[in-house]
Formats: C-alpha cells, sequence, structure tokens
C-alpha cells in the first residue's frame, strides 16, 4: 500500500483494554491509568475492595496489560471485598453492630426507625415514595443517625478535654473515615454509623484528640487512649471490617 493511502484510510483502532475482570465468579471494575513518569504496571484495589485500578507506562501493549491482570489473578481474589449489595425494598444492611432492614410502603409519605423488637433482632427502617427513591431515603435516613451519634459522642470527649470543634461535617469518603483540620474542623464518614457503636467511638475519639495534638506522635496516641481506653478493638475494627461498609450502593453506579 502507497504512502498516500495510508494517509487517507481511517486508522486501525486499537483494541480497548477490558472494563471489568471476572474473578472467582464475579465480574470486578476495572480501571487503567497511563501515567507520564510510570515506570512499570502498579496494582491496587479500589477503597472497599470492589475493583481493581491499573497504573501503566504510556505505551504499554495491550498484550502485556492482558498477561499483567491474568498473572495477578490470585492477587485480586485474595483481597476482593464483599460483593456490592444494592440498596432496595428488602435489603439487610450493617447498622450499630446489628442489622437493618428496608421496608418499602408506596404510602407512606414519613420514614421511620424502629429498634429491633427484641435482643439480637433487626431494626427496621420504613420508607416511602417511589421505588427508584428507595436508595436515597434510605441514605437520608443514615446519615440523620450518624449525625445525632456523632455529635452525642462529641460532646462526650469534648467534656473530658474541654475543647470542642468549630463545626462537624458528614462526607461520603472512602479513604478515610474521619479528619481535623489546623482550624479545628471535624469531618466524618457518614457509613460509621454501620458500624458497631465502639467502632464510631473510636474514631471520634481520634478525632478529638487531634484538636490537642496534630499529629500521631505518641502525645497524640496517649490521649486517645486516655479518651478512649478501647481504642484497640475499633481501630482494628475499621482495619479489617470496615472495607465491608464501602459495599453498601446507594446508587447504581
Amino acid at each position: 500500500m502507497s504512502r498516500f493511502l495510508k494517509s487517507i484510510l481511517p486508522k486501525a483502532r486499537k483494541p480497548a483494554l477490558p472494563e471489568e475482570l471476572l474473578v472467582a465468579e464475579r465480574r470486578v471494575p476495572l480501571e487503567v491509568r497511563e501515567h507520564p513518569t510510570a515506570r512499570r504496571i502498579t496494582m491496587r484495589m479500589t477503597p472497599g475492595g470492589g475493583g481493581v485500578r491499573l497504573t501503566i507506562p504510556r505505551r504499554t501493549a495491550r498484550a502485556t496489560v492482558l498477561d499483567f491482570l491474568e498473572r495477578h489473578r490470585g492477587w485480586v481474589e485474595e483481597r476482593l471485598g464483599p460483593a456490592p449489595q444494592l440498596v432496595c425494598d428488602g435489603a439487610r444492611l450493617p447498622f450499630r453492630g446489628g442489622a437493618l432492614l428496608v421496608v418499602h410502603d408506596p404510602a407512606r409519605r414519613l420514614t421511620r426507625l424502629d429498634p429491633p423488637p427484641q435482643e439480637g433482632g433487626d431494626w427496621r427502617l420504613h420508607v416511602g415514595g417511589e421505588p427508584a427513591h428507595t436508595a436515597r431515603r434510605v441514605a437520608d435516613a443514615l446519615k440523620r443517625e450518624a449525625r445525632r451519634d456523632l455529635e452525642a459522642a462529641v460532646e462526650r470527649y469534648a467534656t473530658q478535654l474541654g475543647l470542642r470543634p468549630r463545626s462537624i461535617s458528614l462526607k461520603d469518603t472512602t479513604s478515610r473515615w474521619g479528619s481535623c483540620t489546623a482550624d479545628q474542623r471535624l469531618s466524618f464518614s457518614w457509613r460509621i454509623v454501620m458500624a458497631p457503636p465502639f467502632v464510631l467511638d473510636y474514631l471520634v475519639a481520634h478525632e478529638m484528640a487531634h484538636l490537642r495534638e496534630m499529629n500521631h506522635g505518641p502525645g497524640f496516641w496517649s490521649l486517645c487512649r486516655e479518651l478512649c481506653p478501647g481504642m484497640d478493638a475499633g481501630r482494628a475494627w475499621l482495619r479489617t471490617e470496615g472495607s465491608g461498609l464501602h459495599a453498601v450502593r446507594f446508587s447504581a453506579g
């Protein structure tokens, strides 16, 4: 073929990389990102352990990427988090160390949260409206409960410390459960309300301790333990079980 024909004919499209992997009979989302300074392929699990993220050098051959994925399939399977759970009528979600059953009643106007009828039973969250809005209504209810629990814990520790934050905000972060800014503003992931209460207590103690110690030095950990003597259990739970709270999906995306 002449050089002229090559210049005017449309270029063959390079086959795209897959957008998901089949691992342990689950379809796992795959993100592939080229990075100008990357010298080798690196792989990480996305927050919550529900997906895979690859960083690759520019112009890495498709076959090289596919071979890398196949060789590391076992690595992904070992680190794969819980299967995503989409919130809908009948869903059973983690909540305050127990479980919360979502009950959708189209005729209901106000959301109502009922405590377990007996020890070890499920909380029940009754929501109304269109089924398409169920997940959003559940998320709104959890945020309200999270704020109630977090503000109560902040007040307890503020009394112990003699210090209060300037503000408290709720977010849906995946990289951290809480933060404290230099101007003493606290932020928490509202999903912490799905964890056992001792975990929430540790998280609040951790961030409140930063009001006095803006570091993670020995003084900080000593103060954190003084505020929350059972901090080790809460810290361990977040490390081993926390990713499961991100598996609860409040949208299909």
